[in-house]
């Protein structure tokens, strides 16, 4: 296979694999892991609009990664936010939500500048 295609190949699957930590991440944190309240607090809703791309990653639409290129923005600021601000158990989830959320924001720009087969670069 060709360097876009393999690139193309990597960079959707790294979009798959991070949508699909952080889904996992947000849920976790605010039921179980770390709550903001004991019992878990509403803050588990914000694993619902990460829902709403799922199924055009996993198909590998293009317009799906060019908008959930803004959508993992504001789980990049929430992540900084709460890192910086928040006590040390949830301080560590925060990071691995900036972390992974990087990891969605770049994979999705890289899938969408991936030359794709059979097209001219």
């Amino acid at each position: 296979m060709s360097a876009g295609g393999d690139a193309l190949r990597i960079a959707h699957w790294g979009a798959i694999a991070s949508l699909l930590a952080l889904i996992a991440l947000c849920l976790l944190w605010e039921t179980f892991l770390a709550p903001l309240r004991p019992g878990g607090s509403w803050l588990v809703l914000k694993a619902v609009p990460l829902l709403l791309p799922l199924f055009g990653i996993l198909r590998g639409h293009v317009m799906t990664c060019k908008w959930t290129l803004l959508l993992a923005l504001f789980y990049v600021a929430e992540g900084a936010v709460r890192a910086w601000s928040d006590a040390t158990p949830s301080r560590h989830y925060a990071l691995a939500e900036l972390l992974l959320a990087w990891i969605l924001f770049a994979s999705c720009a890289l899938y969408v500048r991936a030359p794709r087969p059979g097209t001219r670069a």
